[in-house]
């Protein structure tokens, strides 16, 4: 070969390859976030809002329209006590709570709906709004559950044997709220979480199997009034691993919060507040960035999580969009580049925003608020009147593919859906029905 073409060879060929590559390496690679929900690592549903408490499920080939009369019951239960909680499903039992004769219950079901078990879990709530306020929840075979008045309980799942108990208003000197405490807590491998509210703490975790204290958050403290700290919210947290360290984010009275899991420091907060001092929505985690709202305030904002500055400096906040749209205890759930959530005030019904700007792409007033769930690209919306509707978030509206009456309520259907392996679970007060939504099992 001679000189020329070695030099071409050589040297011209590359750079005509990198020529013809350069668009496509000088693109820009997508990065990954780096903050992500920890979910539950239990089977099935194991918790409020399912395992990563977002209201999304993983089921697929589900019934893409429903008939008029609405899907197939396979089965109805009753005697389950006054409550607005959530089932729970793990290893093919059904665990759900209801104020009955006095005090609270769970009571656990088979698949069929037949009961399995009871215990009891303290007093009821008798007022105002009497029934069982909180979901439970499920790790490692065992059941953990806050009741109303603020006892902390850990249950053997097979048995309902009480394992611990904490009275947690009680030794951490903490005050009840209006309308009871209603925390779903959340539960991970070493620790179960409760947003306390007392001049001890702001959060305390208590070891999961014993029930031991392991650390208190610092409280946060008001300005003035009859109370020396701000007392807990009736919103349930979420945990968020960001790089190797994981952030607990829930809410007190007025505040949104951000700790740190290992140890309970205070990473920031931002005021939410309301005039009632009423949050009781679970945070939602949209890429990098968490969107909380309430009623009676100001709407939603996001909130951008911004990393340390340096090794063993606190995580930050950095104020984004907001919205008017304010979800009381319904909640959220994210439709690709869409939220999906109802209004509480004087904008009725439901709305789709856009989850870069905040801006209400269509909203409804055709159905009355309600809890959002997520399965199979359709939304399963029950509303606090009792019509439960699916739903498709499409580019300029609602499409609604079905709808059926679960019952004749008085704006008190608060229970969240629930599905699992093509059934539809929803609650209303006394009563479990179960409903068959898979595409493949119904005629």
């Amino acid at each position: 070969m001679s000189f020329p073409r070695l030099v071409f060879a050589r040297f011209a060929r590359p750079c005509l390859a990198l020529l013809l590559l350069g668009p496509a390496l000088a693109s820009p690679v997508p990065t990954p976030p780096t903050a992500r929900i920890v979910p539950s690592p239990e089977p099935g549903w194991p918790q409020f809002r399912g395992p990563r408490r977002d209201g999304v499920s993983t089921e697929r080939g589900l019934l893409p329209a429903w008939p008029a009369e609405g899907p197939r019951v396979l089965w109805k239960t009753e005697g389950l006590g006054r409550g607005y909680s959530s089932p729970i499903i793990v290893d093919g039992r059904i665990h759900l709570t209801g104020d009955a004769e006095g005090e609270l219950r769970i009571r656990t079901l088979d698949l069929a709906g037949r009961p399995l078990w009871q215990a009891s879990h303290g007093l009821a709530w008798r007022d105002p709004y009497p029934g069982a306020r909180t979901t439970l929840t499920a790790r490692g075979g065992f059941l953990y559950l806050l009741n109303a008045h603020g006892r902390l309980g850990c249950f053997d799942a097979a048995t309902g044997q009480e394992r611990w108990g904490v009275d947690v208003l009680l030794t951490e000197g903490g005050k009840n709220i209006t309308w009871g405490i209603s925390e779903n807590v959340l539960v991970d491998d070493r620790a179960v979480y409760v947003t306390v509210g007392s001049a001890s703490a702001l959060v305390v975790a208590f070891d999961r199997l014993t029930g031991q204290r392991l650390w208190a958050s610092p409280p946060l403290p008001v300005p003035a009034g009859e109370n020396p700290a701000e007392g807990p919210s009736y919103v349930s947290p979420i945990l968020v691993e960001h790089g190797t360290r994981r952030l607990l984010l829930g809410c007190s009275s007025r505040h949104l919060y951000c700790l740190d899991a290992a140890d309970g420091a205070i990473q920031w907060t931002r005021p939410f507040p309301t005039t009632y001092s009423v949050i009781s929505m679970v945070p939602a985690l949209l890429g990098e960035a968490i969107f909380m709202t309430a009623p009676h305030g100001r709407g939603g904002q996001l909130f951008h999580l911004t990393a340390p500055a340096a090794p063993g400096q606190p995580f930050g906040a950095r104020d984004g969009w907001k919205t008017s749209l304010d979800t009381l205890q319904g909640c959220v759930v994210q439709v690709g580049d869409k939220l999906i959530g109802s209004h509480y005030g004087a904008r009725k019904g439901w709305a789709a925003l856009d989850t870069r700007t905040g801006a209400v792409l269509y909203e409804t007033s055709d159905y009355v608020k309600g809890a959002p769930l997520l399965a199979d690209g359709r939304l399963y919306a029950l509303c606090e009147d009792g019509w439960m509707l699916l739903l498709e978030a499409g580019e300029k509206q609602f499409h609604q593919h079905g709808r059926f009456r679960l019952a004749e309520a008085k704006r008190d259907a608060w229970a969240h859906p629930v599905i699992l392996d093509g059934r539809l679970y929803l609650r209303y007060h006394d009563t479990l029905t179960c409903y068959d939504v898979s595409a493949t099992g119904t005629p």
